[in-house]
């Protein structure tokens, strides 16, 4: 069994020799998906003079972001970016194959079925020295993506980017990004001596933190552990976070963030959260974490201002309960159930997020035995995981 893995391990990343290359700029990128933070990725590369293409599958994203173009309000750099206009930077298209030939940097947004559709596709497209980026991945998004490659027949040697947020937070205004600053976000490459992939990337995502690997990225994956509690913890019987509204008064749009939906009793559930993903964490090696209102700051941006993180829309927000089950809380479960570490609190989060949800998204989770790690026990899967962060033969 443990050869299986060091067979996997060498297979989905290969080490270079010699000194790491100087990080090359990033002149052509692409971004798959057509949804609010591919809009984002793809106005932020041709701000910074980046030849971007924007890849999707559905006629009509194609169609709106060709009429409307891409607006940024807000903070960083405002401004609105033509698409398949003569001069302009950015153009878009529906085939793969056109979209990711040439391009330095692929990014791989949407949701996490989406992200895993485009690495199961991309192994047959993908030349040697390209950078994947999966932002935000979650936990074990690399790990993840590197075993799609390798099922699809990849023998490029790429460089994935795990990366557990964007710039900026964002919230839409008809074919406006409206953006607030989110502060640095963890983030690490597969294999882990490609640093030089974060400075190439870093005109367009410079709040990027490096972390030692993709394993230490995936534990510093607070998110679903923070939005969860803060979306669905809202009754009459647990006091609500932000200001004081009173009675008959309207709540100021601006208040409606992440962070004002955090109150005691939410944040009393996000410690708890917390330390047992902590716990896990340790048995696996990874502990240099942030400390709890560091780690909430993170992942809700502040009450209201400059960095503050918008509340979402109702079917955003089960989309961000969805996604982050599937791509956060699952993967802990199945790393605690090999290490032997109690997680209770996780688990009764993914259970009372399933039946809100009506549907049981646990078994469409990542986890360690559906990515080619089917360790026996802890040890073993530290050190295949091991193997796999550093590409060792």
């Amino acid at each position: 069994m443990a050869a299986d893995f060091e067979d996997f391990a060498r297979a989905a990343s290969r080490r270079p020799t010699g000194r790491a290359p100087t990080a090359p700029a990033l002149t052509r990128a692409t971004v798959l998906g057509g949804g609010s933070d591919a809009r984002l990725i793809a106005a932020l590369c041709a701000a910074e003079g980046v030849e971007a293409t924007l890849f999707s599958a559905y006629g009509a994203e194609l169609d709106t972001l060709r009429g409307s173009g891409i607006a940024l309000r807000g903070a960083g750099p405002i401004g609105s970016y033509h698409v398949d206009r003569e001069g302009g930077s950015i153009r878009t298209t529906a085939e793969l194959d056109v979209a990711v030939k040439g391009a330095e940097a692929i990014f791989l947004t949407g949701p996490i079925h989406k992200q895993r559709t485009y690495a199961m596709v991309l192994a047959d497209h993908l030349s040697d020295g390209q950078i994947l980026v999966l932002a935000p991945a979650r936990s074990l998004g690399a790990v993840e993506t590197a075993w799609h490659l390798r099922m699809g027949g990849c023998r490029a040697d790429v460089t994935i980017v795990e990366a557990q947020g964007l710039p900026y937070w964002h919230r839409t205004e008809g074919a406006a990004l409206i953006l607030s600053a989110a502060g640095p976000m963890p983030a690490a490459t597969l294999p882990r001596d490609r640093a030089q992939a974060l400075e190439t990337l870093a005109p367009v995502l410079p709040n990027l933190m490096a972390v030692e690997s993709v394993v230490a990225s995936g534990f510093h994956d607070l998110s679903a552990a923070v939005d969860i509690p803060a979306l669905i913890l809202g009754g009459v019987g647990v006091q609500p976070g932000g200001p004081e509204v009173p009675e008959g008064a309207v709540p100021l749009p601006e208040n409606a963030t992440i962070a004002n939906l955090i109150g005691p009793d939410q944040r009393g559930l996000i410690e708890a959260l917390a330390g047992e993903r902590r716990a896990c964490a340790a048995a696996y090696g990874v502990r240099d974490l942030p400390g709890t209102e560091d780690w909430i700051a993170m992942f809700a941006g502040t009450p209201r201002g400059e960095g503050s993180r918008p509340a979402p829309t109702r079917d955003a927000a089960r989309a961000m309960m969805r996604d982050g089950v599937i791509g956060s809380l699952v993967p802990l479960l199945s790393a605690a159930g090999l290490s032997g570490t109690p997680v209770p609190r996780t688990e009764a989060l993914v259970r009372v997020t399933e039946g809100l949800l009506g549907v049981d998204i646990a078994a469409a989770g990542r986890r360690l035995d559906t990515i080619g790690i089917a360790a026996a026990d802890v040890a073993d899967a530290r050190r295949v995981l091991d193997a796999l962060a550093t590409g060792a033969r």
